[in-house]
């Protein structure tokens, strides 16, 4: 027998127990021999007591509690985007729709699909951030301020700049009838939210606060028939700032009370 033959008993586990003519080889080998011990390595002596796996088992199970497993990504996603329609939906009921015969076409098509969407990418971005371990395309710290850019870029292309008497006031008007709307809407988001695992409050809550503010946006955008884009990137996407600051705020309370927490 040779080395070779050692090999092949060793992968097809015939080498347990060795035949004469492989001892007779090993004597003789100082690569079969370290090989074949190796692969008899013996277990440690010191193995715990059958007492001290039940009382490492106890503690392990201890704190442990039955979950609800998190619904499919493609579900969370439909109804985050659901909320967003429905509430700015909603928010039309009392304000009404004026917007839309000011607007040419164009305009319509084009706000309308950017703010869709933000909040598709939005919603998207919370998504993955409900499950531990997803992959993001875009990173879920960079995904608000980006959104923001590109529908402030679209709002300066569409719309055009012009000087308003009363700016402030009517922005204050937008916003203030703005804010109860994304405020409404990050109430069902929240409840959405806490099926899942919230590694990051800090970046959930300004995405969560954004989504929120882009409904409010949005119920603006199609009842206001101001075209002005110093209004309209002032007090609609305005809102949709401030929802993402308070998001923001809040999620950094959760986070330090839970480092307050942690013992």
């Amino acid at each position: 027998m040779n080395c070779q033959d050692i090999n092949q008993a060793i992968v097809e586990g015939s080498a347990s127990p060795l035949a004469p003519e492989a001892e007779e080889h090993l004597r003789t080998c100082a690569r079969c021999r370290e090989l074949v011990g190796a692969l008899k390595l013996r277990p440690p002596a010191d193995v715990p007591s059958p007492m001290v796996l039940r009382e490492i088992e106890r503690g392990l199970v201890a704190n442990l509690r039955p979950v609800r497993p998190i619904a499919p990504k493609r579900y969370i996603f439909v109804s985050m985007m659901a909320i967003f329609a429905v509430t700015a939906v909603l928010g039309l009921s009392r304000f009404g729709a004026f917007a839309i015969a000011a607007m040419t076409p164009l305009q319509t098509c084009a706000i309308f699909g950017a703010l869709a969407i933000s909040a598709g990418l939005l919603a998207y971005s919370l998504v993955n951030q409900m499950v531990p371990g997803s992959r993001y395309r875009v990173p879920p710290g960079r995904a608000p301020l980006v959104i923001m850019m590109l529908l402030m870029v679209s709002v300066a292309v569409l719309f055009p700049f012009q000087q308003e008497r009363s700016f402030w006031f009517s922005a204050w008007v937008c916003i203030r009838g703005g804010t109860p709307v994304a405020a409404f809407a990050a109430v069902p988001l929240w409840l959405v939210l806490r099926r899942g695992e919230i590694l990051s409050p800090i970046m959930t809550g300004a995405a969560t606060g954004l989504l929120a503010g882009l409904a409010g946006a949005t119920a603006l955008e199609i009842h206001c028939p101001n075209l002005d884009a110093w209004h309209i990137l002032a007090s609609h996407l305005g809102v949709a700032v401030i929802g993402a600051a308070v998001g923001l705020l809040v999620g950094w309370a959760v986070e330090n009370r839970k480092l307050i927490l942690r013992p």
